[in-house]
Parts: structure tokens; C-alpha cells; sequence
């Protein structure tokens, strides 16, 4: 089953992540649990530029799901140039997706993915409404 990206999304963050040797596995390709940490890498990276990382005791995004989509073989050496994007946004979700291209093919994309991010009350480990301050930042388009 294939997972597909909506059009109408906005690209909200980027940034380059370098292949490193130990993402290989036998066969000589970046194995499939690194594609997850490269998409798992961007959306913390977001969170970071939107200062919204979860803390344990407080409120923040934690995501229900997440899948990838392997289209072409990732290799080292080089880096991958990863994009996050915001989707629909309901009531304490947000659907967010991400594109992986490496920066040597420009515009070829080798893997797309995405997750559904809940924001939630820790303590209480319940959903909660988004504030209005944060969903405005959750949609700011990059630039």
C-alpha cells in the first residue's frame, strides 16, 4: 500500500541531512529504519525552529502515526535534502508530510512520509486544542 502526499500542502521547513556510512545495511543502500530517522530528524528540527518541543510534565506535539514511501535507493556518500510540509489541521491535529531528494538531484525525490501530529496534555495524556499563537506558526511557509 502506497500512501500518497496531497497537493495542497505548504512547505513550512528544510534542511540537509548528511548520509552517514552507518545508515547502510548488507545490500549497500541506506536501510529502510534511517529513512525514519531522517523524516523523524526534520519534523524534531521543525519543532525546534517553532520552539515547541514537548516537555514531559507540559503540553506539545507528539505524533499518532507515521509512514514513508520508498521510491529510490538513498546511497553514501552524499546528503539528503529534507522537506516538511503542513497539511490539513483539525481541532489538536495537524498532518504533516516530508519529501527526501538528495542534494546532488536536485528535484528527484527517493522517498516521501508523513505523520499525524497531536497536540496533547502529558499528564493528563489527552488531546488538547491547539492554540490559535502555535497553529498560526505551524502553518508559516519557510522563507
Amino acid at each position: 500500500m502506497r500512501f500518497d502526499i496531497p497537493d495542497d500542502k505548504q512547505l513550512v521547513f528544510e534542511m540537509v541531512i548528511p548520509i552517514r556510512w552507518g545508515d547502510m545495511d548488507a545490500m549497500g543502500h541506506v536501510n529502510n529504519a534511517s529513512y525514519f530517522r531522517y523524516l523523524e530528524s526534520l519534523r524534531i528540527e521543525w519543532f525546534r525552529h517553532l520552539d515547541c518541543l514537548a516537555s514531559a510534565g507540559g503540553v506539545g506535539p507528539i505524533i499518532v502515526n507515521a509512514f514513508c514511501n520508498f521510491i529510490r535507493q538513498l546511497e553514501y556518500p552524499g546528503d539528503v535534502l529534507a522537506r516538511h510540509y503542513v497539511g490539513t489541521m483539525g481541532r489538536s491535529t495537524v498532518d504533516t508530510y516530508a519529501t527526501l531528494e538528495r542534494t546532488d538531484q536536485p528535484g528527484v525525490i527517493h522517498a516521501t512520509g508523513g505523520a499525524t501530529v497531536v497536540w496533547t496534555d502529558f499528564k493528563a495524556q489527552k488531546s488538547l486544542a491547539i492554540p490559535e499563537a502555535m497553529r498560526q506558526r505551524l502553518g508559516q511557509p519557510i522563507g
